[in-house]
């Protein structure tokens, strides 16, 4: 058994024989080293910034009773339309990252510098149509999302959006910074400023939601007011650290000139061969996730808290995603800059590095959602129902995280590689198709209700698990241009 585990995580077990190049593969030990290095700031960054979320939704539980679970239902609703309008802004991510990794593996650190500036262009343009729309069309869109007219959960939910939508603006230019700061792998400066923007609205929030220490209460427009503090807050770190703070020596540094924020044909069809895809694949995610959420709420009755419920339990399942996402983050990084230094087996070994490493913290979670069920829910909310149906929820949950936690890396893996036209395929399949049409059998001709709801997300996660790892064996990925 012991030499199963160290075969399975040694090096040298990871490449197929034609997978192999002339250049010597460094040590097992050496490798983790670096895979840690560069992926525990994005995951602690993830981690607390997805614990900071849970504590911002316990606060928002805190209300008390039916405002209490109403509360966070509001909250949980706005989610997904605010993933719709920040598509356009996460497909730009991906492209930025990719390519600026690939040109820091190709030391070029002008067309780096011009990658990022135009990418800021671009984003600041799609960012105020963004604001826009959302403040606009709240309402509309809340009803859309499954919110019922004339409720306390559609007030709170509208409310909350058109303040975060401001928010949009300052946090989607932080995303781009970023992005671009991963892909030469500055994780922790990512890591610090969005730490610091969810501290700062986790502390609003305790001002803010119940009005403590002679702060006015203002309940769930308190929440959406931290959000927007914070999203201030974290812009103004990201331009700080890429402009006074950064050092000439600094491999990215943006400086205010016309000439550098012009922007160029050549330039920005790099971003947009990555881009496009992951734009398609965002859609597709988009569309599935919002026809889910909107089946799922259309579960919720007076006596049958379904929406409560899945917010609640949806809120412990990102945990499990934050650990992916900050590997997946490395991971892409890692990759990219491989495949500019002109080593494709370094590229693989290091995205299987990372799904080993995943693999371990799966494990972990996967107990603590199993034992720790009732406990975890319980910090939300102690109503009887929510918590007998939490309860089956979170076993599913558990079961499906090594699933999830591994295609997310093997899908950062194909994204760092620009590989971006196969994930959108895949996520137009599995969420888009499969994952609704699977939930409307389950929950409404067989009966199964938010069961029924979460075997067919455990579903999505396996095919595009299945999918992934045979994309990623196959090694094409790592020949593509961008």
């Amino acid at each position: 058994m012991v030499n199963i585990a160290r075969r399975f995580f040694s090096v040298n077990h990871m490449l197929k024989p034609n997978q192999y190049t002339n250049d010597t593969l460094p040590k097992s030990k050496e490798v983790y080293a670096i895979t840690m290095k560069t992926a525990y700031p994005s995951i602690i960054e993830t981690f607390l910034i997805g614990l900071m979320s849970l504590a911002s939704n316990i606060m928002v539980g805190a209300l008390g009773g039916t405002v209490g679970d109403n509360a966070i239902a509001a909250v949980g609703i706005t989610g997904q339309p605010r993933m719709v309008l920040f598509a356009c802004v996460f497909s730009l991510n991906v492209g930025v990252t990719a390519v600026v990794a690939r040109r820091k593996g190709e030391e070029d650190r002008v067309k780096a510098n011009e990658t990022l500036s135009q990418s800021l262009v671009i984003c600041f343009i799609i960012v105020i149509l963004m604001a826009i729309i959302g403040n606009t069309y709240a309402k509309p869109l809340m009803l859309l999302a499954g919110a019922k007219e004339n409720t306390q959960i559609l007030d709170f939910a509208v409310q909350y959006f058109q303040i975060t939508s401001i928010g949009f603006i300052f946090s989607s230019l932080a995303m781009v910074m970023n992005a671009g700061q991963r892909g030469v792998g500055n994780t922790k400066i990512s890591m610090v400023s969005n730490l610091t923007a969810d501290t700062t609205s986790l502390i609003f929030n305790y001002l803010l939601i119940d009005g403590n220490l002679g702060f006015p209460r203002f309940g769930v427009r308190g929440a959406a007011i931290s959000v927007l503090i914070g999203n201030i807050v974290g812009f103004s770190m990201c331009l700080i650290n890429l402009t006074v703070a950064a050092k000439e020596d600094r491999f990215l540094k943006l400086r205010f000139k016309l000439s550098n924020f012009k922007l160029r044909a050549e330039t920005l069809k790099s971003v947009a061969n990555v881009s496009l895809s992951a734009l398609v694949e965002q859609v597709c995610m988009r569309i599935g996730f919002f026809t889910y959420a909107r089946l799922v709420a259309g579960l919720d009755t007076p006596t049958i808290p379904a929406l409560t419920t899945y917010t609640v339990c949806m809120n412990i399942q990102n945990m499990s995603f934050t650990f992916g996402d900050g590997l997946n983050i490395a991971t892409s990084s890692l990759v990219g800059r491989s495949l500019g230094a002109k080593r494709p087996d370094m590229a693989i070994v290091y995205g299987k590095t990372s799904q080993r490493i995943g693999l371990v913290i799966a494990s972990v979670l996967m107990c603590v959602f199993f034992f720790g069920r009732y406990h975890l829910i319980g910090l939300f909310t102690h109503t009887d129902k929510v918590l007998q149906m939490g309860g089956v929820i979170m076993l599913l949950i558990a079961f499906a995280c090594p699933f999830q936690i591994c295609q997310v890396v093997f899908n950062g893996s194909l994204r760092g590689a620009g590989d971006t036209k196969f994930v959108a395929v895949t996520s137009f399949i599995s969420i888009t198709f499969v994952r609704p049409i699977l939930t409307w059998i389950f929950c409404y001709p067989i009966g199964w209700g938010l069961t029924g709801a979460w075997l067919s997300l455990v579903a999505d996660q396996m095919m595009r698990f299945s999918l992934s790892f045979w994309r990623f064996s196959k090694g094409e990925w790592t020949k593509k241009k961008v």
